[in-house]
């Protein structure tokens, strides 16, 4: 408590000197608000008068479903509907119920609405997940004003505009609000806004001074005011509005919005009213409606289904023409149809109507061509498709508990066929927490341990090098005495350059035991700096780390040590790492900053104090944060820290000692995908300081406009002459296995864009620590460097010539293993994705390694998802965890929600949700291969079943003068689809591999049978319609031609309509079983169960079906104990039928396998003969070539430095055969 009355007492304000201005409202005056978009109008603690007319402003509740209850049934019924088949059945129930359909209504009607409710039923399922995830974010609580002064809990969905709220810490703020005050006595708080544009660095709010008074419950009894502003819009970052208050007009600007979905942090309360709610929030504004997504492989069958439906009206034609000519020519001479009362169907005199009616009975008749079974089918496999995701042991999260989740079953097969990834960074690719890993002072690099990329990288080199040893031992080098120099004795500064990679504990838990502290280096703890050379030097980098800051810290009771509340992680990790080294920060007051330092052998600690004269603080713009402090002995400085190249232009001749080291370390630390930052101080005299901090606070109390220009120009007087100290190394800690991930990946085939809403410096500094960037990659910068008084056209002339420029660049590069990476930030973007450019510049990011598009806003992310699907035409998955990347992960055919800390919006807007980026590899890589092959192979073995069944019924009919007859029964039918061949089939589509699931992972190649649709496109398509077709043929014209004529029974009886059609159909059901059978590459016992239990399943129902009175079962009463199964006629011509319309197939497969096999029919082969575990170097040597070759990720990276390396080595040979000669 005394701790928080202590920090009360700051004003905090007094910190800033570039950020968090306040208004000036004599001067400026209150913002003209008129004309459309600021209409809205807000009445402070009265919320009861928004319930009534003209307000209606909308509830707080939120909904990402796509239904509700009134439109469910609507939408889910268009939903079912945009299917073409449905269609068709829909029209054939109907016309059922007349008198020319071939079958009963109920065989018709039933089918469809058994597929239409089954899916509508999946739908709701999916969609009441969705409604259960709302309820829990608008059944949060916050206090609200009720009345009186007294405050109480409220759930969010009843929050109103109006309303006065108080937000306490690290608590989310339920809607848009304006802050009236805070627990500083100043009215400043701090806010994340990481859910809304993924930055890290807090943002710093300011209340107006009007309203600093309302710093308590009590203050509310009586308020009211009025806020006119503008409308509902999707501007993260800008806000105009007056508040009318106590008789005056206040302007508002963004400084003082407290926006939806971002945190309160280092402040204890805030109070705040409602402005905006619900949908009208401008987190909201810049989400979009649940969108209908559709795999590509599901609108593709629907044009396969409308080439079906092209044949059923083409065969349907053919056989009406032949009923036409059937009726006109030959049925007047057929006695015993009785033409004297004959219906108007059948009349030779009405050819016309006659046609018409039998072209539907055909239409009807042959539906079976188009497989109405297939959609619910599929729906079943996909739904045990995601159950097996979601039990996925792989993809569960232990810390958090949090399995993978698929959210919708509809798109599994296009986890298999994503072509770009388009990603988030912070809590997506990071985890938000900095650790302090290296430091350069005074010329000397310090720390051991390896950053994340660096341990991956190592690990992959050691792989490699394996395999590389006889390709860098094609370099001999003779030495002095002629003989030959192995790679092994290549000099130690080759050595060397890869050793450097691998120095790692390897126990991540031992190496960051301190968080944000993974330094190691005797030389510097303990106080054994002491000993090193350049002590001053060392003691001032200390110095720098523990002063120039504006964190506050709080002493941790429990402990005993302090811990800090910072504006950034960075800031942080530079506070832990000045505690560790001995440096502690350990007190604040308005004008002082307290440190205890131990800086002598013996661990005496000293208490020192730092008078705290100016803070020149760090904005975007600036890169750099200065303190100008005298300390015990009178002495002033200028303490500063910022990015290497501000850093450096402003260092005076005798600060540049070290300038050469510690540019070489920067690299090395950039290398190893750190973030860095320049140390530099200047010692100051007493006149010089008095005579500009006269300037400066003149610029500071300056009113107007050209206050930031003033401040900035008085400031650059201060910040130069500066001596160089050293450079710090943070490592922005990468969530588990995010390099793995993005090298497996890349290896795969797959193209990664990050798009961030951080500053440009920290993306790219990122993409080193993915290895999405790395030293020798072609960096293109996209960017306005223009006025903002240029005229747009000059600013988009600018734009488009950069673009133009790197293409043309690109084009020219000679170099096989070049590599670009395209950096472009969000106001180049705003014109870049206008029509005019947007495409030039997709092609141009397509020619490109890596993307990062930073300074995003949550629309442009949207914006930029569409460009690339809809440009591309390719899949796209978008992937990220806070309420910034739910438009992007709506807009992607593929969105991808991680559960992460930081609220649930990106998980409830998403397709599929994971814990961690990194289970996203084994989603695509082996869900996704397996879910693509499966679905693509269910769908063409059930278009080869239904037209080898199908067409059948069509050759009997013309076989029988077209005269509408079917030669099955109609529950021989019914039961085709339903129970006789959709077991086999959905076996397939959720058991089958082809290979394991670690060799997916091994072989990431594989993946690209995804992307380049090998097992979905037209030539495998038509090659199984193809199939099924020969198939028909063979079934009719075999059984029809062996039992037309030949005797059936041991009488000499011939066979009858029943017979034929029975046997036909018993061929069918073992013929697409075996061809089943002979697809699939994976086989369980439940395979065998279902395969073989189909067959028997068959012979079963034919036998109880037999037994039943002749009144149901018809011709079929007792046919197979009586007239089937006694004659071996029939057992042969099954036999006989199967293996003839199988044996095509098997010959191909065969073929296949021997002369032009696939990647995984050759690691099948390796699997069966046991390949991969007697001859493991054979394995691990296919293995590596297996991957996609990439110019992204580690593998990439260390590909990279073994060419460099071979380079060196020729090089060196080169020149020791040239020497050789002289030596002798």
């Amino acid at each position: 408590m005394a701790h928080g009355r202590i920090r009360a007492r700051l004003r905090r304000s007094h910190f800033y000197t570039f950020g968090c201005l306040r208004p000036c409202t004599t001067d400026e005056g209150p913002h003209p608000l008129q004309g459309p978009g600021f209409s809205r109008t807000v009445h402070c603690n009265q919320p009861q008068i928004h319930e009534k007319r003209p307000f209606y402003y909308c509830k707080n509740d939120i909904s990402t479903t796509k239904y509700n209850v009134l439109t469910f049934f609507p939408k889910a019924l268009f939903e079912q509907f945009r299917r073409v088949a449905n269609i068709y059945f829909l029209l054939a129930a109907c016309i059922s119920a007349s008198p020319i359909s071939p079958f009963s209504p109920l065989s018709m009607i039933a089918p469809l609405a058994f597929v239409v409710g089954l899916s509508m039923a999946k739908e709701a399922l999916e969609d009441s997940r969705r409604f259960l995830q709302d309820v829990k974010v608008n059944h949060r609580k916050v206090n609200h004003h009720k009345g009186d002064g007294v405050f109480g809990h409220r759930l969010w969905q009843n929050i109103m505009v109006g309303d006065v709220v108080k937000v306490e810490k690290d608590k989310f703020f339920p809607a848009d609000l304006l802050l009236l005050s805070s627990s500083y006595e100043d009215g400043i708080c701090y806010v994340e806004t990481m859910n809304l544009d993924g930055e890290t660095n807090l943002k710093v709010k300011r209340s107006l001074e009007s309203t600093l008074a309302l710093d308590s419950d009590e203050a509310f009894k009586d308020f009211i005011g009025t806020i006119r502003c503008e409308d509902p819009n999707p501007n993260l970052y800008t806000f105009v509005g007056n508040l009318e208050h106590e008789r005056q007009v206040y302007p508002l600007d963004p400084s003082q919005i407290l926006l939806r979905d971002s945190k309160l942090r280092n402040t204890e309360y805030i109070y705040g009213v409602v402005i905006f709610t619900g949908h009208d929030s401008k987190v909201m504004q810049n989400s979009t409606r649940s969108p209908s997504k559709r795999s590509t492989i599901e609108e593709k069958m629907d044009y396969i289904i409308y080439t079906l439906f092209t044949v059923l009206i083409f065969i349907s034609i053919i056989s009406s023409i032949g009923f036409i000519v059937k009726i006109k020519f030959q049925t007047p001479t057929w006695w015993y149809l009785r033409p004297d009362n004959i219906e108007s169907q059948y009349d030779p005199q009405k050819v016309g109507v006659a046609g018409l009616s039998h072209l539907v009975t055909a239409l009807i008749l042959y539906g079976y061509l188009i497989p109405i079974s297939l959609y619910v089918s599929i729906e079943v496999v996909k739904v045990l498709q995601a159950t097996f995701i979601n039990q996925d042991i792989h993809m569960y999260d232990e810390e958090t508990g949090t399995p993978a989740d698929a959210r919708t079953s509809n798109l599994n097969e296009e986890l298999g066929q994503v072509d770009t990834i388009l990603s988030d960074k912070t809590g997506t690719l990071t985890c938000n927490q900095m650790d302090f890993l290296k430091c350069s002072i005074a010329g000397t690099p310090y720390g051991v341990c390896s950053s994340e990329v660096e341990v991956a990288a190592a690990k992959q080199i050691a792989s490699d090098l394996e395999d590389d040893d006889s390709d860098l031992s094609n370099f001999p080098m003779p030495n002095k005495k002629g003989h030959h120099v192995s790679w092994e004795n290549v000099g130690v500064a080759e050595e060397y350059e890869l050793e450097t990679v691998v120095t790692s504990k390897g126990d991540e838990d031992e190496k960051h035991a301190i968080k944000g502290f993974g330094f190691e280096d005797d030389r510097l703890m303990n106080a054994n700096w002491l000993q090193e050379p350049n002590t001053d030097d060392i003691l001032l980098f200390f110095r720098i780390l523990a002063v120039c800051h504006t964190a506050i810290p709080e002493l941790n009771e429990e402990t005993g040590s302090f811990t800090y509340e910072a504006e950034s992680p960075d800031e942080g990790a530079f506070l832990v790492a000045a505690r560790e080294f001995g440096f502690e920060f350990c007190r604040r007051t308005q004008s002082s900053i307290f440190t205890r330092e131990r800086i002598s052998a013996s661990g005496q600690v000293v208490e020192r104090e730092y008078k705290l004269l100016n803070l020149l603080d760090f904005t975007s713009k600036r890169k750099r944060m200065s303190v100008i402090v005298r300390d015990e002995e009178g002495q002033l400085f200028l303490l500063c820290k910022g990015a290497d190249s501000i850093i450096f232009d402003r260092l005076s001749k005798n600060g540049k000692v070290y300038l050469e080291a510690t540019t070489m370390h920067l690299n090395d630390y950039g290398e190893a995908g750190l973030r860095t930052l320049a140390l530099a101080y200047r010692r100051l005299e007493e006149k010089e300081y008095s005579d500009w901090n006269d300037e400066f606070q003149k610029a500071k109390a300056a009113v107007g406009a050209d206050r930031d220009a003033m401040l900035e120009r008085v400031s650059e007087i201060m910040e130069k002459e500066l001596i160089l100290v050293g450079a710090t190394a943070i490592e922005d800690k990468l969530q588990k296995g995010v390099p793995g991930c993005i090298d497996k990946l890349a290896q795969a085939g797959l193209k990664i864009w990050v798009l961030t809403g951080d500053k440009m410096e920290t993306a790219i500094n990122i993409g080193f620590s993915c290895s999405l960037l790395r030293q020798g990659m072609k960096q293109i910068c996209i960017t306005t460097n223009s006025d903002s008084n240029d005229v747009k056209q000059a600013i988009k002339d600018s734009i488009l010539n950069q673009i133009t420029n790197a293409t043309q660049m690109i084009k020219l590069e000679k170099d096989p293993h070049a590599a670009f990476a395209l950096i472009i930030d969000g106001k180049t973007l705003t014109y870049t994705l206008e029509d005019d450019l947007k495409h030039q510049f997709l092609a141009l990011a397509v020619d490109c390694a890596s993307v990062i598009c930073c300074r995003v806003s949550p629309k442009q992310k949207a914006l930029v998802t569409r460009l690339v699907k809809e440009g591309s035409g390719k899949t796209t998955l978008a992937i990220g965890d806070g309420a910034n990347d739910v438009g992007m992960i709506q807009e992607a055919d593929i969105g991808v929600g991680i559960s992460g800390v930081e609220g649930m919006q990106a998980v409830m807007a998403s397709d599929f949700s994971i814990a961690q980026f990194r289970f996203l590899e084994r989603l695509l890589v082996v869900h996704g291969h397996w879910c693509y092959k499966r679905i693509a192979q269910m769908i063409c073995y059930f278009f080869y079943k239904n037209i080898a069944f199908g067409l059948t019924i069509f050759y009997f009919e013309a076989f029988t003068g077209f005269s509408g007859q079917s030669v099955y029964d109609d529950w021989y039918m019914i039961l085709f689809n339903v129970c006789l061949t959709s077991l086999p089939v959905i076996s397939l589509g959720v058991f089958e591999q082809d290979v394991p699931s670690d060799v997916c992972l091994q072989f990431p190649a594989l993946y690209q049978q995804g992307p380049k649709n090998l097992f979905f496109d037209w030539y495998r398509i038509l090659g199984w319609m193809a199939n099924g077709l020969y198939a028909s043929i063979v079934i009719f014209l075999l059984t029809v031609t062996i039992l037309y004529d030949h005797p059936f029974r041991e009488d000499g009886q011939t066979a009858d309509m029943a017979a034929v059609g029975t046997t036909m159909f018993t061929c069918i059901i073992w013929a697409v079983n075996v061809q089943i059978a002979l697809t699939m590459s994976h086989f369980t016992w439940i395979q065998h169960l279902f395969i073989w239990g189909s067959i028997m399943s068959w012979y079963v129902f034919l036998t109880i079906y037999g037994t039943l009175s002749p009144e149901y079962s018809k011709s079929a009463y007792h046919l197979l104990v009586e007239a089937l199964g006694p004659a071996p006629i029939y057992w042969s011509t099954t036999l006989l039928v199967t293996v003839t319309c199988n044996l095509p197939y098997l010959i191909h497969i065969s073929l296949q396998r021997c002369f032009n096999p696939m990647d995984h029919h050759i690691i099948q082969e390796i699997k069966h003969y046991k390949k991969d575990i007697e001859d493991q170097h054979m394995w691990i040597r296919e293995s590596s070539k297996a991957r996609q070759e990439t110019k992204i990720g580690f593998t990439a990276r260390v590909e990279a430095k073994i060419r460099q390396l071979k380079g060196k080595l020729q090089r060196k040979h080169s020149f020791l055969s040239i020497m050789s000669p002289v030596h002798k």
